[in-house]
């Protein structure tokens, strides 16, 4: 395998911070984006080569291993616990015949990956799990207020996904074994998806939940009346109870968003009254308006 360096791949230095890393790859992602480039294919693989190099290095663990053993980073367990059985059997052999050979290590650590060596035949049976991936889906909030399927590209493959309704923002579900490929026969990675959910509504959104405000006039919230009102699938019609306050909250059971994962089942709207005061009075209005107040 040859040496990839992630961090010119990102273009961000050696002794870039998380920040840098994580604005470095969504500004890469959106120019990359497989959605953004139909059919090119340059695109498509840059897209996966900064997936890769985010994955490495946007984990602290991942990023570590890599400094220290560059391409042979995945394998770095495994590197280390050679180097200390290798140091404790040189360490005996010293001991009891004096013939240690500094260069065994070296012979064993090529035979793990790849060269030549007494230890190849035992050392190349040995099965790794594939390196897991991480993705980013961005969403608008009406997509997920109903479950929908989305097909993803990943390693030249295309991955049929379903997404539950009521999936929340920053939330990541797991595809097993859509990751990287196992050595010798290990099993796959896995391939994490993390949504970001775009609320472009009037509707701020609390788990299940909904809130909206509404514009009601001086009229109606004295006299009571009827008004509709948008809700998530629809419009509603709602009573007015005569003499409503400003800042009065009602509730509409089961107007709110899906509850994730429970089919049927939603959570409530909760609607706030913003009073408006008219403006631009007539000459009459204010009349009326003073014979009102002298009433009172």
């Amino acid at each position: 395998m040859s040496y990839i360096d992630y961090y010119k791949m990102l273009g961000i230095p050696k002794n870039a911070t998380e920040k840098d890393i994580k604005k470095a790859f969504r500004k890469l992602a959106r120019k990359y984006h497989p959605d953004l480039n139909p059919n090119d294919k340059e695109a498509e693989k840059k897209f996966k080569e900064i997936n890769e190099a985010n994955e490495v290095l946007s984990h602290p663990e991942n990023r570590k291993k890599y400094d220290e053993h560059g391409k042979d980073w995945k394998h770095a367990e495994e590197f280390e616990k050679a180097k200390q059985q290798q140091q404790y059997q040189g360490n005996r052999q010293q001991q009891h015949s004096g013939n240690y050979n500094e260069s065994d290590f070296s012979d064993f650590f090529e035979s793990m990956f790849g060269g030549g060596g007494r230890s190849r035949q035992s050392s190349n049976n040995a099965m790794f799990r594939g390196q897991d991936f991480n993705a980013e889906l961005q969403l608008d909030l009406k997509d997920v207020y109903t479950s929908e399927k989305r097909t993803l590209t990943v390693n030249n493959k295309n991955i049929r996904i379903t997404i539950p309704a009521g999936v929340e923002n920053g939330q990541s579900i797991k595809i097993k074994g859509h990751g990287g490929k196992g050595v010798n026969k290990g099993p796959n990675g896995d391939l994490y998806i993390k949504f970001n959910i775009v609320n472009n509504t009037n509707f701020k959104r609390d788990k299940e939940n909904l809130y909206t405000t509404i514009d009601l006039d001086l009229y109606t919230s004295l006299l009571g009346g009827d008004v509709t009102v948008d809700t998530f699938d629809g419009k509603v019609k709602l009573k007015v109870k005569p003499e409503t306050q400003n800042g009065t909250k009602v509730k509409l059971k089961g107007k709110g968003f899906p509850v994730y994962k429970k089919e049927g089942q939603f959570g409530d709207l909760y609607i706030t009254y913003n009073i408006k005061t008219p403006t631009n009075l007539t000459d009459k209005e204010k009349e009326l308006f003073t014979e009102l107040s002298k009433l009172r």
